[in-house]
């Protein structure tokens, strides 16, 4: 495999891999506090690498806002909800809905930038709903106990076991996370559109990262002060800091490193589709923590979320 494409399919693992170590950390870190650690990891870990190539100066009064803006919609946001979808619903789901930002972005694309939308990019957008309908908008019959169930179970008064009697799919616990995780494409996906004019001005990746990082951290630190932020507290344990981090390291200093040399040389439309093959890399890492194999609806699902995303990147060509 070409390097480019090398590079691509490991910021897809990065991703998949970090998810997994976030999902170890439900009922052991409350929401917003893990929130505050990923972003202050990922604003160290970014801001310095900025620092030892000098790429602040890149960054001038109207890509700091279009930076700012994305980096509430895109981190703040879009971050927080991620993190619900995954305590939520799980990985592997999250992963599937991630895969809305491509179409999300598109229509973002053709209603604020005027942007063209080719009718192979309409058949794309169609077959990534369609993927996530197949693999979760069935009924809880067809859903194995790993599909909802966080890679390391908690038992606490808010669990709600998966039911294996016919049902709606959308009761319980999924349609909140379903929400979320819409929200979280939703989300990323206005970040992406913000960031677009200022990554094209010639901003330093890393610094831009650095930057939207930073100022998650101001506001996370911020709600602190609010009933809302502060929550109920909770004994601070290495191991659970140290997993926080580590996915940090994995999902976004990594994973976005490798991204980034995909790009450099690689065919943007190539490099977009096999770096959202995250839904697919994830199947057999939650089978292998789990336990639970997924179902033959959950792989063909992934996979066509994966060709429709395809059609939307390779269209943009």
């Amino acid at each position: 495999m070409p390097a480019p494409e090398a590079f691509a399919v490991t910021a897809a693992c990065c991703s998949a891999l970090s998810s997994m170590f976030l999902s170890e950390l439900k009922g052991r870190v409350p929401l917003l506090q893990l929130a505050r650690w990923q972003m202050l990891a990922t604003f160290v870990m970014t801001g310095s690498v900025s620092l030892a190539i000098g790429g602040w100066h890149t960054i001038g009064p109207r890509e700091f806002w279009l930076l700012a803006g994305s980096s509430f919609a895109g981190i703040s946001i879009a971050s927080t909800t991620y993190f619900a979808t995954i305590y939520s619903v799980g990985p592997r789901i999250t992963a599937l809905l991630f895969s809305l930002t491509s179409p999300f972005a598109l229509a973002l694309g053709y209603l604020v930038l005027g942007e063209t939308i080719s009718h192979w990019q309409a058949l794309g957008v169609a077959m990534v709903l369609a993927g996530i309908m197949l693999a979760i908008g069935m009924p809880r019959r067809f859903l194995k106990r790993g599909d909802l169930a966080p890679a390391m179970p908690v038992v606490t008064p808010s669990t709600v076991p998966v039911s294996t009697a016919p049902g709606p799919p959308l009761t319980g616990r999924l349609g909140p996370g379903i929400l979320l995780g819409v929200t979280t494409a939703f989300g990323q996906a206005i970040g992406t559109l913000l960031a677009r004019p200022a990554m094209a001005a010639g901003v330093e990746p890393f610094s831009a990262m650095a930057l939207r990082s930073g100022l998650a951290v101001i506001l996370f630190i911020a709600l602190t002060a609010t009933p809302f932020g502060r929550g109920k507290r909770e004994a601070v344990q290495v191991g659970t800091v140290g997993l926080a981090v580590l996915s940090a390291f994995v999902g976004t200093s990594l994973g976005m490193s490798c991204l980034m040399a995909a790009l450099r040389t690689g065919n943007v439309g190539i490099i977009s589709t096999l770096s959202s093959m995250t839904p697919v890399i994830i199947l057999p890492m939650v089978w292998l923590r789990s336990g639970q194999r997924p179902t033959t609806a959950a792989w063909a699902g992934a996979l066509l979320a994966i060709a429709g995303t395809a059609l939307i990147s390779l269209g943009r060509v």
